[in-house]
């Protein structure tokens, strides 16, 4: 099955329209897959209409990618490099004053992740039945683990946070719950918290997880 593509625009007369670089048909593609994933699940859309929309050959499309797994693979490390950017990265801005920074974390997360939210939900739809994406989110999710349990312990070593369950165990949990909530808000899956609130809630739950308050001690 293909999908309609939007015809190219027509060279203007009298102008030998430019030859596109590598680099422009690789960002072609990747534009081609995100908005035809806006409308279709990735099982829905073929190599012919990721080539179509990028005005390109299918041969050339497998000079740039080796399948339409590949193309949401790299559209999920940009997505993430622009993630990455955007969180708040200092660690001293942490205990300096935690609601900010970690509001500032969410805020990030979910205006990343709502700019590129057809490559979220294509990413959860096909992680349990593609062994490489499946890997790709354990070790992104191993990441942030690993950076917010070592948040929670610096906030308990400085006395802001109390002892409880281990660090990592609710690094775990704070993550999985991110993700589940993010994808309900932004696919409509009920029941979903409303865009509106999603960051309040969220940071209510995180707050009182790591601090058992909403208003942690500033250092």
């Amino acid at each position: 099955m293909t999908l309609d593509s939007t015809a190219k625009p027509r060279a203007s007369r009298g102008r030998r329209p430019s030859r596109p670089t590598g680099d422009d048909r690789e960002l072609a593609i990747l534009s081609t897959a995100e908005k035809l994933l806006e409308q279709h699940a990735l099982s829905e859309i073929s190599i012919d209409d990721l080539a179509r929309g990028a005005g390109i050959s299918r041969p050339t499309f497998y000079f740039y990618f080796r399948s339409k797994d590949s193309v949401l693979l790299t559209l999920l490390d940009r997505v993430i490099q622009k993630l990455d950017q955007a969180v708040v990265g200092p660690s001293e801005r942490l205990s300096e004053d935690p609601v900010r920074y970690w509001r500032e974390c969410l805020e990030a997360t979910y205006t990343t992740f709502s700019a590129h939210r057809a490559v979220l939900t294509a990413t959860v739809q096909v992680q349990h039945t593609n062994a490489e994406i499946h890997r790709w989110r354990a070790d992104r999710a191993e990441t942030w683990v690993t950076r917010i349990s070592q948040a929670i312990e610096a906030e308990r070593a400085r006395g802001a946070a109390p002892p409880g369950p281990r660090a990592r165990d609710l690094a775990i949990a704070l993550n999985l719950m991110n993700d589940r909530v993010l994808y309900s808000t932004f696919t409509g899956d009920e029941p979903a918290v409303p865009e509106s609130d999603v960051i309040d809630v969220l940071l209510n739950i995180w707050l009182t997880t790591i601090y058992q308050t909403t208003q942690p001690i500033a250092g």
